[in-house]
């Protein structure tokens, strides 16, 4: 079943370049995971340093490898150093039927 993942980070203010450069090379991994099938970056119009990732993957255990993948987490603490806050994830799955 298809897997959207929201992602969603506060950054410090200053070195959007950096940021921005690391956010490219992460999605570039991913693009090359199996399962994977989407993503974009959303920044929030009245404050730009709070962005949203929605990715879409094939399904949750597609995901769950590429979390899980030690070069993704190697993203993940560059990042971190930029951040104000962890890094929230939520996870769904496409589809309206209520279990």
């Amino acid at each position: 079943m298809l897997a959207k993942i929201i992602i969603k980070r506060r950054f410090r203010q200053g070195a959007t370049d950096e940021i921005l450069a690391l956010l490219h090379d992460l999605r570039f991994a991913a693009m090359s995971q199996p399962g994977y099938v989407s993503g974009e970056t959303l920044m929030q119009n009245d404050d730009p340093r709070k962005l949203v990732v929605i990715g879409t993957w094939q399904d949750m255990e597609s995901w769950h490898r590429w979390k899980n993948n030690p070069r993704r987490n190697e993203f993940e603490v560059m990042l971190n150093v930029y951040q104000e806050g962890p890094t929230v994830y939520e996870e769904y799955v496409l589809g309206t039927a209520l279990r």
